[in-house]
């Protein structure tokens, strides 16, 4: 079996997650500058095999796309370029930041630890991935 990879994408920083290779744990993996974030997919997928990417794609609480969905838009085509034979879903990703913060105090990490925002967006992406494992466990 292959991975899956969750990205929630942002402006200035990416999140990733990945799963095991039985596809059953969500991962934290890395936070990465966003203009970086293609290359590091790609050298990750040289090193570990990814049958399928999941994007945290932003809403309202009116559950329209949010100001940055069309930039989220945007990458998902440049990375359906990059890796034609790959699935790419998308995921509700509301909620998931404050989610990711109390995950992070919950988990008894330190306040300045807590403060840095990379930590929140690979937790972010954790959580979009593990509610996609729970979710389609048959797709």
């Amino acid at each position: 079996m292959a991975r899956i990879m969750s990205i929630d994408y942002g402006v200035k920083r990416t999140g990733i997650a990945v799963t095991d290779l039985n596809q059953i744990i969500a991962t934290p993996l890395d936070t990465v500058a966003t203009h970086l974030c293609l290359q590091f997919i790609e050298n990750y997928c040289k090193k570990e095999p990814v049958e399928t990417f999941v994007v945290g794609m932003p809403k309202t609480l009116n559950n329209e796309d949010s100001e940055i969905a069309p930039l989220v838009r945007k990458f998902i085509d440049l990375l359906q370029k990059k890796f034609p034979d790959t699935k790419i879903y998308t995921a509700d990703e509301r909620f998931t930041s404050s989610m990711a913060k109390q995950a992070l105090l919950d988990s008894g990490m330190k306040k300045k630890d807590r403060q840095q925002k990379g930590n929140i967006d690979k937790v972010s992406a954790t959580l979009i991935l593990q509610s996609f494992l729970e979710t389609n466990r048959n797709f």
